[in-house]
């Protein structure tokens, strides 16, 4: 399942040249993966409820064009692959108003418990690792 979660660029946002900030993209990449998470049904405080965490390992994110303040954004979200122990999301950001490709991104993640020690889903919360493995085989 991918949904979109929509943005508009503040002021605040933007850096000497009008243009946002490289760095500010990684928050909307959690501002769009908390959103997905939430619409799926499975918040992230779901997940802390059960004394789960789920850190992020990496970020990769290739810039293709800029957006300014007053912008609008739609970030498609999606789950790229699931193990288990980890998952990849994938990004798929368009500005609004042209349909031009921003970002294409994905963030990589695992499951933890309290300790930051990998723990396997199915073993903590059965439902959520259902959900994933149906979202994983979509992504297919």
């Amino acid at each position: 399942m991918d949904l979109t979660f929509e943005r508009k660029i503040n002021y605040y946002e933007t850096d000497r040249m009008g243009v946002v900030h490289h760095s500010n993209y990684i928050r909307y990449l959690e501002e769009a993966r908390c959103f997905y998470f939430d619409k799926i049904g499975m918040p992230f405080s779901n997940f802390e409820a059960n004394n789960v965490t789920i850190p992020v390992l990496a970020v990769n994110c290739t810039y293709k064009k800029h957006v300014t303040f007053d912008d609008t954004i739609l970030i498609k979200v999606f789950v790229k692959d699931y193990s288990g122990v980890r998952f990849t999301v994938g990004y798929d950001v368009k500005k609004k108003l042209t349909g031009d490709t921003v970002i294409i991104a994905e963030t990589k993640h695992c499951f933890t418990d309290l300790n930051l020690k990998p723990i396997n889903l199915k073993k903590v919360l059965p439902e959520y690792h259902d959900v994933f493995q149906e979202l994983n085989e979509e992504s297919v």
